[in-house]
């Protein structure tokens, strides 16, 4: 086999490709990436077992097709420090080596036998809805660091597709945290769900960028994601999701209105001195203002900030893990968030004070004890 390719295009189709595979495999072939040449177009294959990652481009002067597995690591290695310019490759249909020709060398190495690449069979399932690929990518990013890695509850470790005629909704839940992504302009015509994996799910955030629309297509095991020429195809996590509008409250009286970013960096500054073992971050609620306190008693620190708000409830102290409210604050994009709050005991929403068009977005915390 003999092909023409663009450096800078092989190495960004090589890279996205590369990103599936796992850095322990079982078999070691999936430490590869799978090329196979049919006419002018170039197909890549990567896998983990679970998730297969295919993308497709044109070369030049192509020359006999076949199927040869490629060394991912030595491959990329070698075409990042090229500039963009015509790469040659001649790979021996016998023996499997792979000669690369550039402008000023010749770079040569043994793949392997592409027969013997897993086959990646891409199932077609009854259900399918298209989307906008910047959607996708928004709603993935909005949910994704609310899942959990629990293997005694694996529905817990991707995120929940649920579809119907009137929305489309993407949940994710650690136990300790929920959100809830609603967008009205993707639907379904029957109601339909799936789990997707937190690996694929973090797999589309990286070469979702500068896609046009996704088709999703997903059965009783496998979810496929068309874009372009790529196709994503991972297994799903089998299991019930937890009914998670059960467990968001409907009447959090308490509403405060703050400006995110003010609260986001007091937050990170008062964090500093909590407790290392508990990260327990107390927020008390006055009228229009927030006292923002931390402590760590055994090494005798303390930080507090007062920060001004609308609120005009009761005066109450609520406590939260200082990560969790940092990285839920930091994942709206409104300039003013809503805390709004029943008592210290009981879950906290919180959400932008203005949804973005179709969008509905909300993020439960649970509170943690205070001591006082």
């Amino acid at each position: 086999m003999k092909f023409n390719v663009s450096s800078k295009e092989l190495f960004a189709q090589l890279q996205a490709a590369s990103r599936v595979i796992a850095a322990k495999n079982s078999l070691q072939i999936l430490e590869c990436v799978l090329f196979d040449l049919k006419g002018d177009q170039l197909t890549l294959t990567a896998s983990d077992g679970e998730t297969t990652l295919r993308t497709s481009m044109s070369v030049d002067a192509a020359q006999g097709e076949g199927k040869v597995a490629v060394a991912a690591k030595i491959l990329l290695e070698t075409l990042k420090e090229f500039s963009e310019q015509p790469l040659t490759f001649h790979i021996d249909d016998q023996n499997f080596g792979l000669n690369i020709t550039s402008a000023n060398g010749t770079y040569s190495f043994v793949g392997a036998n592409g027969n013997e690449y897993p086959e990646m069979p891409i199932e077609v399932g009854e259900n399918s809805f298209e989307i906008p690929a910047d959607v996708l990518l928004d709603a993935v990013n909005k949910t994704i660091f609310c899942t959990a890695d629990d293997e005694l509850r694996p529905v817990m470790n991707g995120i929940y597709f649920d579809l119907n005629e009137e929305k489309i909704t993407l949940v994710a839940t650690d136990a300790h945290r929920l959100v809830r992504y609603a967008n009205v302009g993707i639907t379904s015509a029957q109601p339909v769900n799936f789990i997707l994996p937190k690996k694929p799910a973090q797999l589309l955030r990286q070469v979702l960028k500068g896609s046009d629309n996704v088709v999703v297509n997903f059965g009783a095991k496998n979810a496929t994601f068309t874009f372009g020429q790529t196709v994503v195809v991972c297994r799903q996590i089998e299991g019930r999701f937890p009914n998670y509008n059960a467990v968001i409250p409907q009447n959090n009286q308490n509403k405060v209105i703050v400006d995110r970013q003010t609260i986001v960096n007091a937050c990170k500054r008062v964090a500093v001195f909590a407790n290392t073992g508990t990260s327990l971050i107390k927020l008390a609620l006055s009228e229009n203002q927030i006292k923002i306190s931390a402590q760590d008693i055994d090494f005798s620190t303390s930080a507090e900030e007062t920060i001004a708000c609308d609120y005009a409830g009761m005066p109450m102290a609520i406590g939260f893990k200082a990560p969790f409210l940092i990285e839920i604050l930091s994942s709206i994009a409104s300039q003013d968030v809503v805390l709004a709050l029943a008592d210290p005991a009981r879950a906290g929403l919180i959400l932008p004070s203005e949804n973005e068009e179709n969008q509905d977005l909300l993020i439960l915390l649970m509170p943690m004890l205070l001591n006082d």
